[in-house]
């Protein structure tokens, strides 16, 4: 797959980046070096080999999944403007 200046154009567009039209050929190459790339790993063979985690073979940390407020409920409130009984009080906007 080659990328050329239009789509290119159309990359950055979509991706919200302004590129002057003269950077528009350098740009496209740029991208036509990580398609490069990515063929490249592509031919790589993966067959059998397990996914990881880490280059070192180890357990992840894990923690047991429980709820809980995190006791810091009034650390947070303290930040509020206006908290009542435990609560943020924010202004009525619905009647």
């Amino acid at each position: 797959m080659s990328i050329d200046e239009s789509t290119a154009r159309k990359v950055a567009h979509l991706a919200r980046i302004r590129v002057e039209e003269d950077e528009l050929p350098a740009l496209a190459s740029e991208f036509n070096t990580i398609l490069g790339f990515i063929e490249q790993l592509q031919e790589v063979d993966v067959d059998g080999v397990e996914p990881m985690v880490s280059v070192t073979p180890m357990r992840l940390k894990r923690r047991e999944d429980v709820v809980t407020d995190g006791s810091q409920a009034a650390k947070v409130l303290s930040n509020a403007p206006d908290a009542r009984e435990g609560f943020f009080a924010v202004p009525k906007v619905v009647e």
